[in-house]
């Protein structure tokens, strides 16, 4: 093949010397030739223009031959072809492969091809009946169920007499009932028998019920059964990405568990397609509403601000009573910072709240149990911080808060030494010793003769208390809630009124003041005539 050079006004152009396909040929030849950047410019109609005022009569005729065929492979395509183009668009003249088609979707479920191959089936040939049927099925397990039905009567206008269709319009009507029985008893709170009729009935007739599908995602959330319902609605959001409703409950099963990263995802995703969507636009915001108030409370708890924290707690807990999983630990929160406060009845009150939501919950028991020895509610703190320290045998914290609460049950076991002189527990000596005296006139079995049992029982614990008290070490051991009897340091174990004729003497520096009995005693002596039995006390 040869090239030649042509120039014209200052334009030079470059065609090719096959005079018989030198009009076929000329663009690419100039596209070809290298150098030559302006001519690669040239435009189509540039090119013809230029073929049909330059060319001889043979690149003429050529031309027209090229033209020729292109004109004839393009009917050849339009008559042969376009079959072909419109089954593959559903519309194809031939309804037995349209319908053979749609049966091949039915297997894998993709019903809404099914449909459209179905439609278009009828549309080629009203006729066939089969077509009739296998919408009308379709449609029943889709639950488009008018639609459905008038599929139905046409099969069976076509087929008079038809059992299984008849049967299958019979299970229509049942499944519409049963969807619309489910529904109403969702929206009376009757939650279980609702999710019967929708197991057992309505999505055994129609399995691809999208809308007996997100009602069931709706009994499980309301059941409390979020697992279950992140399941079911995972197989929606499989079949339809961008539904709203199911990204919506979702969301709330993720939420309700408390892992809100998930479910402000869901929402967020939801809020993207409709960010008018009144739902999810509440779902969303009332979720960051919780976060912001639950961190709020626990900044203050970090900066020391506890009585801010108490009431930012408060109000985090208001925001959705109805989110345990979440308020378990502003409860918890809320009852240790009302520990520290040394407000044992709120906190015991939270501790309970968290606990109700989760009996394992350790934490919560050990400060309930250190809420019950703020109220003095000794046995019932041992017995929670042992139910942790059970729980949790490792923590040397729990164990050491055990010892703290058995140690205080002994301690409000034994006699308050303090109480029986009337006096407080910063008493100085000489406080106790005023106490001891006035009490031991007052309870002296000689000057209670009516009651004298009771006065002898009086007046050992009134002895007892003054032994230890009055002593620096022994009241000491005490204050520690040390055991004096185990100790060997007596306390508690102290009897004036010993066994057979056995003198106990009871020393008062500078004798009972203002005399004592009647007149006072001769010579400081003992009580006339002593105790029968020969007890005999000497102050």
């Amino acid at each position: 093949m040869s090239f030649t050079r042509h120039q014209e006004k200052n334009k030079e152009y470059w065609v090719c010397g096959d005079s018989g396909n030198r009009a076929l040929y000329l663009f690419l030849c100039q596209c070809s030739q290298k150098g030559f950047e302006t001519q690669r410019k040239i435009t189509m109609l540039n090119f013809i223009g230029f073929s049909v005022l330059n060319m001889d009569s043979v690149a003429y005729r050529g031309l027209l031959y090229t033209f020729f065929i292109l004109n004839f492979v393009l009917v050849c395509q339009l008559i042969l072809l376009q079959p072909l183009v419109s089954a593959s668009d559903g519309k194809s003249g031939n309804a037995a492969e349209l319908f053979e088609r749609a049966s091949q979707s039915i297997k894998v479920k993709h019903y809404t091809e099914a449909l459209d191959d179905l439609n278009a089936a009828i549309e080629a040939d009203p006729t066939l009946s089969e077509a009739y049927l296998f919408r009308a099925s379709v449609l029943r397990q889709l639950c488009r169920y008018e639609q459905s039905e008038g599929s139905y009567k046409k099969f069976l206008e076509l087929k008079p007499g038809h059992s299984a269709a008849e049967k299958e319009l019979s299970q229509l009507h049942q499944a519409q009932s049963a969807l619309e029985t489910a529904q109403s008893l969702f929206d009376l709170g009757n939650f279980t028998k609702s999710l019967e009729y929708i197991d057992k009935v309505v999505l055994v007739f129609s399995p691809a019920c999208t809308k007996a599908k997100l009602l069931k995602v709706k009994l499980l959330i309301a059941d409390k059964e979020y697992e279950g319902a992140i399941s079911e609605s995972g197989f929606i959001l499989k079949e339809d990405e961008n539904n709203l409703e199911a990204l919506l409950l979702r969301g709330r099963a993720y939420y309700y568990l408390a892992e809100h990263d998930v479910a402000t995802r869901h929402f967020q995703k939801g809020l993207r397609l409709d960010p008018e969507h009144s739902e999810l636009k509440k779902a969303y915001f009332g979720l960051k509403n919780l976060l912001k108030k639950s961190k709020s409370a626990e900044d203050n708890v970090s900066k020391g601000k506890l009585r801010v924290a108490v009431e930012e707690f408060k109000v985090a807990l208001a925001v959705d009573p109805n989110h345990p999983a979440h308020n378990v630990h502003l409860h918890l929160g809320l009852c240790k910072v009302l520990v520290k406060l040394g407000r044992g009845k709120e906190a015991l009150n939270s501790c309970s709240e968290a606990l109700k939501i989760n009996e394992e919950l350790v934490e919560a028991l050990v400060q309930r149990g250190e809420a019950k020895l703020l109220v003095e509610d000794w046995e019932g703190a041992v017995e929670d911080l042992k139910s942790a320290a059970q729980k949790s045998p490792q923590d040397m914290n729990i164990r050491e808060a055990v010892m703290r609460a058995e140690k205080a049950l002994k301690i409000s076991k034994r006699k308050d030494y303090y109480k029986i002189l009337g006096i407080s527990k910063t008493a100085s000596a000489a406080e106790i010793k005023r106490a001891y005296k006035k009490l031991a006139l007052q309870w002296h079995p000689d000057k209670n003769v009516e009651n004298r049992e009771e006065a002898e029982a009086q007046f050992r614990e009134i002895a007892a208390a003054y032994e230890v008290l009055s002593d620096e070490d022994k009241r000491t051991r005490y204050d520690r809630g040390e055991d004096l009897e185990e100790t060997g340091m007596g306390g508690g174990g102290f009897n004036p009124f010993g066994a057979g004729g056995q003198q106990f003497t009871f020393t008062f520096d500078g004798g009972f003041p203002g005399g004592g009995f009647g007149g006072g005693f001769p010579g400081g002596g003992g009580f006339g005539g002593g105790f029968p039995g020969g007890y005999e006390f000497h102050f």
